[in-house]
């Protein structure tokens, strides 16, 4: 398992032969990358997503999570009608999870293995505009390696609150930060703690934390997130900076699922696109948080905060890159030009399989 490497106390990042399959690439003293070929969680689920015939309403009924979520039976009449929809997957998705309390904000955090973890904690954070679900596996497995593990939901996304800006919380860098801060002490999270951070807009919120806070963590694992100056900026995101536009794309019930495979490989079994399109489904709070969030985000100057902030001359805890090849947002280059700021601490691991979600796909 790619992140059993980054959380053992001797940093050793050899695979086990339990791993699907792995080669190395050639290497030097100074650069460390190990090629991993990985299968899918669900085999029957590639794809290709080139083969279909151009079609001008593609964007939502080229693949089957899209269609079950938006397209009508042979008998409408026996498919309900959206409140149905809901009642039938209200309670989906909520593995290892409960409803904590931090000062004002209520946050919905999984929780696998014991506070008293020979092995230490594990917090994970997700990425824009997914939710902790995607580490549900993975998490589960490093709990039974002897981990204690934390992923909750950021404040806008998934289970967790998802206030009215200008009520409380008005999703500001600074404010997912100072949130973050005051939910680990309530989960009494002692530091150092091992870090997982993953994905675009709240995701490179996790790794500005890091950066504020190194003397918290241990090591930190990174999958695939905006790293460089020169990281694009998905086209959701740049929508959702466009008046009026933005409010009618945040308000797409399956902009959550529609992300994750655009970025990969895959398409989500049915089961799984649920959990990620419940949020948007249930009330319009989840598509005004990510619109709110994705319009108060400097998006170029957190890449190049990120960029010179785990250079050699600023950073010197170890750290596991984990990249699926596959990733039809970031390319490989981003990786490799991170890791060349830092070759000493950073090990670069690519995937072959996986796409922008790791977690997700492998």
């Amino acid at each position: 398992m790619v992140f059993s490497a980054v959380f053992t106390p001797t940093l050793n990042l050899a695979i086990s032969s339990s791993t699907y399959c792995c080669r190395r690439r050639t290497s030097s003293t100074t650069r460390r990358v190990v090629t991993v070929r990985a299968s899918s969680t669900e085999k029957d689920e590639s794809k290709d997503k080139d083969a279909s015939a151009f079609n001008p309403f593609g964007f939502v009924t080229d693949n089957p999570s899209s269609r079950n979520a938006i397209q009508l039976p042979e008998n409408p009449a026996e498919d309900g009608n959206v409140g149905q929809m809901l009642y039938r997957i209200e309670d989906k998705g909520k593995e290892y999870g409960s409803y904590v309390k931090s000062g004002k904000l209520r946050w919905f955090v999984r929780e696998t293995g014991s506070a008293n973890g020979r092995r230490g904690t594990i917090v994970f954070l997700h990425g824009a505009p997914t939710q902790s679900f995607s580490y549900r596996v993975v998490m589960s497995q490093l709990s039974d390696a002897g981990f204690h593990c934390f992923a909750p939901d950021w404040i806008g996304f998934g289970f967790s609150d998802k206030p009215q800006p200008g009520y409380g919380f008005n999703y500001t860098e600074k404010e997912f930060h100072d949130a973050l801060d005051k939910l680990l002490e309530v989960l009494g999270v002692k530091s150092p703690f091992f870090l997982v951070v993953q994905g675009f807009l709240v995701g490179s919120y996790g790794l500005t934390w890091a950066l504020k806070n190194s003397s918290k963590i241990s090591k930190l694992a990174i999958l695939n997130s905006p790293l460089t100056d020169s990281s694009p900026i998905p086209g959701l995101f740049q929508k959702l900076r466009i008046p009026l536009y933005g409010e009618f794309t945040s308000q797409n019930a399956i902009i959550a699922e529609r992300f994750i495979e655009g970025g990969s490989p895959y398409v989500l079994k049915n089961e799984k696109a649920d959990v990620y399109r419940l949020p948007y489904l249930a009330s319009s709070g989840p598509g005004f948080a990510l619109l709110e969030a994705a319009r108060k985000a400097n998006f170029k100057g957190t890449f190049s905060e990120i960029s010179a902030g785990f250079t050699t001359e600023r950073w010197d805890k170890p750290i596991l890159l984990a990249w699926g090849l596959s990733d039809k947002y970031l390319p490989q280059s981003v990786a490799e030009q991170f890791q060349k700021g830092n070759p000493a601490q950073i090990q670069l691991k690519l995937i072959e399989g996986a796409g922008h979600m790791p977690q997700e796909d492998w």
